[in-house]
């Protein structure tokens, strides 16, 4: 068993930045792969990043690509969203989410676990 909790979200003009953390608990949050999505007011949730189990590995969304980090450190059972230049669109609620497997995903229906969310609001 995996509990997630975000932090870090808030509210931050267009071009800003701001860094997501995702603490988990369980002991086998080392070898879970990780995940960050989110969900815009009347869409549907969507995937954001996503990184393995060990850190070598990462895959990112389009419209994110270049701008978002994910990380992760092991030590803290922790895992990162690094967001930068930050526009309007990426207003939502970020969720991360845990997999009982090391590799990395971009479909939801491959997590096991997930977080309650963090309200990330862009101002133009």
């Amino acid at each position: 068993q995996v509990q997630l909790v975000e932090s870090g979200g808030g509210l931050v003009q267009a071009g800003g930045s701001l860094r997501l953390s995702c603490a988990g608990s369980g002991r086998t949050f080392s070898s879970s792969a990780m995940g960050w999505f989110r969900q815009a007011p009347g869409k549907e949730r969507e995937f954001v990043a996503t990184i393995n189990w060990r850190g070598g590995s990462t895959y990112y969304a389009d419209p994110v690509k270049g701008r978002f980090t994910i990380s992760r450190d092991n030590s803290k059972n922790t895992v990162y969203l690094q967001m930068n230049s930050l526009k309007p669109e990426d207003t939502a609620v970020y969720s991360c989410a845990a997999r009982r497997d090391l590799g990395i995903a971009t479909a939801e229906d491959r997590y096991d676990y997930w977080g309650q969310g963090t309200q990330v609001t862009v101002s133009s």
